[in-house]
């Protein structure tokens, strides 16, 4: 994620009033240090600030899988404490938490709030060498194991999650012409050159290149421009909601009959039911199953329905699976009878082939550099106010199949 977002702030009052400080997130209130022989760990969690709204997800769905695993016993007997605190989103202040808590627990795994904290604690990370980190960053920087060599990023990047729709756009549409829609942002500039890359491999050619300011409101210059180039298919990158409703709502009075489509942090099935009937059809990929998915091979996602009866964000999800991933590297590395040391760790994910996540990812999951490159796209239907499966999972590069 970038360090600009479209999106309300929630403040410290208003986390305490939603009971997050229960989870002992808030500064000050963090959990007990972490006892002899525990697996720890550690996170920079935005519960308040401009990323509140995913973080407070993330932080429930990495605490459940702990709960899950600590109920089953623990990793070869050994019990798991997560232990975050609150960063507002801001790098300096996720920058403090983490020295706090590594400095005081033998943190072995650490959950990222940022794209620029992932960047920023880079070198301190590989000098302790003691953990391996992801987080909520999807950035395409993040995959190259010689530059970071201790982080991973739970899910597909944004370059591949493009991959993802581009390839279901050349199978359902071979030719079809693309408008690429991005932020002024590294967040939404990210994925550009590689886009175009893809989009020539796959003989769709780009109609118009289109950039706009993160938080703008009056898009009309910019859907004329779309108009003109009468695209099939429209891709947004770099934005969480806002202009995507004003484009769409636009568009369509125009009489454009481009489909729109977007990547994971536009793609909350609470966003767009917010937005309601301008939404329908709108797609995108996702790396994850949504919470209400009915699938026989998803016993985890009946777990998650069992402890939260209502609906759990695309972020609660990510959070997830994190710290499933997280578990399982030290479950390998104490099977082979190793240390939690970053090394042994980061080894053991890299042993990850064919991995069965429970259903949070419909496909079993190998790692391909420092990604895991799969998604799904699905589509919004604004009469059942969901996003529903298009077509089957896709696995790129070296994990397709």
């Amino acid at each position: 994620m970038s360090t600009t977002l479209t999106t309300t702030a929630i403040t410290r009052r208003q986390a305490l009033a939603a009971g997050v400080a229960g989870t002992g997130l808030l500064a000050g209130l963090s959990p007990a240090r972490a006892q002899a022989g525990e697996i720890v760990i550690g996170g920079s969690i935005p519960i308040t600030g401009v990323f509140a709204f995913a973080g407070i997800g993330i932080n429930d769905g990495i605490a459940d899988y702990v709960k899950i695993i600590n109920e089953a016993g623990g990793i070869q007997g050994r019990k798991v404490r997560y232990i975050p605190e609150d960063t507002a989103y801001k790098v300096d202040q996720s920058v403090a938490v983490f020295n706090k808590i590594t400095g005081s627990n033998p943190v072995s795994f650490y959950y990222s709030d940022s794209t620029g904290f992932a960047k920023a604690i880079n070198p301190e990370l590989n000098r302790k060498n003691t953990m391996i980190m992801a987080g909520a960053s999807f950035a395409s920087e993040l995959n190259n194991p010689k530059a970071y060599p201790n982080q991973f990023i739970a899910g597909p990047d944004y370059s591949e999650m493009i991959g993802v729709l581009l390839e279901y756009i050349a199978k359902t549409q071979p030719g079809a012409r693309i408008a690429l829609v991005n932020s002024d942002t590294e967040f939404g500039r990210d994925p550009i050159a590689a886009t175009e890359a893809m989009a020539a491999k796959l003989k769709l050619p780009i109609a118009t290149k289109i950039v706009t300011p993160p938080t703008s409101v009056d898009v009309s210059t910019e859907v004329l421009k779309l108009r003109r180039a009468n695209p099939d298919f429209t891709l947004f990158h770099g934005y969480i909601l806002a202009p995507l409703p004003e484009f769409m709502s636009q568009a369509k009075q125009l009489g454009l009959k481009t489909k729109f489509m977007g990547t994971f942090w536009s793609m909350d099935n609470s966003i767009w039911t917010r937005v309601g009937e301008p939404a329908d059809g709108f797609m995108g990929v996702m790396p994850y199953r949504y919470y209400y998915d009915e699938a026989p091979d998803a016993p985890m996602l009946q777990k998650i329905r069992a402890m939260r009866p209502e609906y759990q964000s695309t972020a609660y999800m990510q959070g997830f699976l994190t710290a499933m991933l997280f578990c399982e590297c030290a479950k390998r590395t104490l099977a082979a009878g190793q240390e939690l040391t970053a090394p042994n760790l980061k080894a053991a994910l890299t042993t990850l082939k064919d991995f069965d996540t429970g259903g949070i990812i419909g496909v079993p999951i190998t790692l391909a550099g420092n990604t895991f490159p799969v998604g799904r796209i699905y589509r919004y239907d604004a009469g059942q106010k969901r996003m529903i499966g298009q077509g089957d999972w896709i696995r790129l590069g070296k994990d397709a199949g």
